[in-house]
């Protein structure tokens, strides 16, 4: 009996072994898959800034001297309706180039070398000039956030652009706010507008709010994507983007906890 109870436990043992095995195995395939999914996505972005640089910016540059040519060739007894037509094209061609710029910049891998928080304080900067809402970034972290990779560093940056770029286009809100927040074991980026909060049907077509690109890079580094409306607001919408600290920086020796308000 005892040498059946024994062999009974050896199995089970190794039954447990080999299921936690192939779980973590399986979990290391998800972080490579979503780690290769952001590589992709990445270098779509260089291809489609660069042709947008190159064959729309050209196109822009050759409509806006054809423009000027126009407003030459007008004799002076022309239409005042001429005149207007031309400046309203004139206006138009300028908020497309500026768009157009926009979505280049935007495209672009950002400038990270003076660090995370640095790079997403410029940002959220611009976007708010760009938007005109009111805008709140605070950073209360710790030094651990100067000791991310490079791949790291890009994935939270394009997590924190994407949620505030749904905000322009979707939250129909008056300001946001974005706090960076850690713990022993999670780096967060949260997120919350004073929007119309998110659609019910958010949820079936994330391609339509980015959510898909955002969860992918959240799951390269064994985090998670959480969408919900604002606790304890009528309105509004908060993203909240967890990262393992583990997989952002290895097995690095925490720090101790500081705050940054910019």
């Amino acid at each position: 009996m005892a040498n059946h109870a024994n062999a009974d436990a050896t199995a089970d043992t190794t039954a447990r072994t080999a299921s936690s095995d192939e779980l973590a195995r399986l979990q290391a395939r998800v972080r490579e898959l979503a780690s290769e999914l952001t590589r992709t996505q990445e270098a779509t972005r260089r291809h489609v800034a660069q042709e947008l640089h190159d064959s729309l910016g050209a196109e822009l540059t050759a409509a806006r001297f054809a423009l000027a040519g126009v407003e030459t060739w007008l004799p002076a007894d022309a239409p005042p309706q001429c005149t207007t037509a031309l400046a309203t094209a004139q206006r138009s061609l300028d908020a497309v180039t500026e768009a157009a710029q926009q979505a280049v910049g935007d495209l672009h891998s950002p400038t990270l070398d003076k660090g995370i928080v640095c790079a997403l304080s410029h940002w959220t900067n611009s976007f708010a000039a760009r938007t005109g809402l009111r805008m709140s970034f605070v950073c209360a972290a710790d030094a651990r956030l100067t000791r991310l990779s490079a791949d790291a560093s890009l994935a939270v940056f394009r997590v924190a652009q994407e949620a505030l770029n749904n905000v322009a286009k979707h939250a129909r809100a008056s300001g946001a706010d974005m706090r960076i927040e850690t713990t022993a074991q999670h780096l967060s980026i949260v997120v919350s507008d004073d929007g119309v909060g998110i659609p019910a049907h958010a949820g079936q077509d994330e391609r339509q709010f980015g959510l898909a690109g955002m969860r992918a890079r959240c799951n390269a580094f064994d985090g998670e994507l959480r969408v919900a409306a604002s606790a304890g607001q009528a309105r509004g919408t908060t993203v909240n983007a967890r990262f393992e600290w583990k997989a952002l920086l290895g097995n690095a020796p925490r720090a101790r906890r500081t705050a940054i308000r910019l």
